[in-house]
């Protein structure tokens, strides 16, 4: 029996925005294999700090995992990203101890993670979300630089949710930030097929969409 932990945030922990829809954790459980099955540890609204919280109730028959983080994390510094800067130096100062500080507590994760020596795979932060600021969206991209480089380094598979939830749809509308039912279905069809096709073993880092 191999078994699945989803470990994270909202981009798992949908359920509240799906009405009565399936959310991400139903549809990947609805399409693993019959010796496979998945448990949500992510939680809506934790950040990357708060994650290691979630690795110390993994069941003990874990065998894979699944991480999604960064996204609460750029929630976090709207008030940063919005406070004046007297020149385009000193807003980019402010935007690298942003990414500093993303970088050293996601960093400490992915390690406490590998430590645990079972296969891992990770999520980039979607960025199409109905109705994100241009400039908000550039933010982002310095999240996603800290997980694409994280990956490569440690060798590790990831599922870039920016070629992936690209319709307005695959947001919810209770929440634009929240994957739909129709978005978490595109995630748990990526997921599961990650999961059963990359050599975690000798894949090293992989690129998924």
């Amino acid at each position: 029996m191999k078994h699945l932990v989803l470990l994270g945030d909202s981009i798992f922990d949908n359920a509240a925005y799906v009405a009565n829809g399936l959310p991400v954790i139903q549809q990947v459980n609805s399409q693993l294999p019959g010796n496979w099955q998945a448990t949500l540890l992510a939680n809506d609204g934790d950040t990357t700090i708060y994650v290691a919280q979630q690795v110390t109730c993994l069941p003990p028959d874990t065998t894979h995992l699944a991480l999604s983080i960064g996204g609460n994390d750029a929630l976090g510094c709207i008030a940063k990203l919005e406070a004046p800067a007297a020149t385009v130096k000193q807003g980019l100062i402010a935007l690298t101890e942003i990414k500093r500080e993303f970088e050293a507590n996601s960093r400490g994760l992915l390690l406490q993670l590998i430590a645990l020596k079972k296969p891992l795979m990770v999520f980039t932060i979607y960025d199409h979300v109905p109705g994100l600021p241009p400039e908000l969206k550039t933010a982002l991209a310095l999240f996603n630089d800290v997980i694409l480089r994280a990956a490569i380094r440690y060798g590790l598979p990831v599922l870039d949710l920016r070629m992936v939830c690209t319709e307005a749809d695959d947001y919810s509308e209770i929440s634009p930030i929240e994957p739909s039912e129709q978005g978490g279905a595109k995630l748990a069809t990526r997921l599961v097929a990650v999961v059963m096709a990359h050599d975690f073993l000798w894949g090293g880092c992989r690129v998924y969409v």
